[in-house]
């Protein structure tokens, strides 16, 4: 099993980056790897509970589904995969602290684990591309957001 942390500054309130990063159905447009977002089940307040998703990795597709918790929200959104086709664990969180300078210092943990055999160095290697792309994908998201809109998700 693989662990990673990152963590990254986002010009934007803790609020609007959460609703961003709730809102699975539009990662299509903003998550770089993102190719298709299926929600299979929502709670009794309409939030997806778990969601499928085809994304690129390892220079092919691969499928997955998240079941989401909000027990925290919205200072933290995780999740745990309850079934995959490459990866046999792919949990982790955004966890949204505000720095009262209308910023958000958002970090973001990955614990992964594959169900097939691949050398370490180029598990490091998707490791670093998957968390960082997290993150700065979700900046560019919400900043952009914000930047046509200041009321966005308020």
């Amino acid at each position: 099993m693989e662990n990673a942390r990152e963590k990254m500054v986002i010009g934007a309130t803790p609020d609007q980056c959460y609703a961003v990063a709730a809102s699975f159905e539009d990662y299509t447009s903003w998550a770089q790897d993102i190719k298709e977002v299926l929600i299979v089940s929502r709670d009794s307040s309409g939030r997806p509970v778990d969601v499928t998703y085809r994304a690129g990795a390892f220079g092919r597709t691969t499928s997955y589904t998240l079941r989401y918790d909000y027990s925290q929200a919205p200072l933290s959104l995780s999740w745990v995969q309850i079934a995959g086709d490459i990866t046999s664990k792919l949990d982790g969180s955004y966890s949204f602290e505000s720095d009262d300078l209308n910023q958000t210092n958002v970090s973001y943990e990955l614990s992964v684990e594959l169900a097939v055999p691949i050398p370490g160095f180029v598990k490091r290697r998707a490791e670093v591309r998957i968390v960082h792309a997290a993150l700065r994908d979700l900046k560019d998201r919400v900043e952009s957001l914000v930047g046509q809109n200041p009321a966005v998700a308020q």
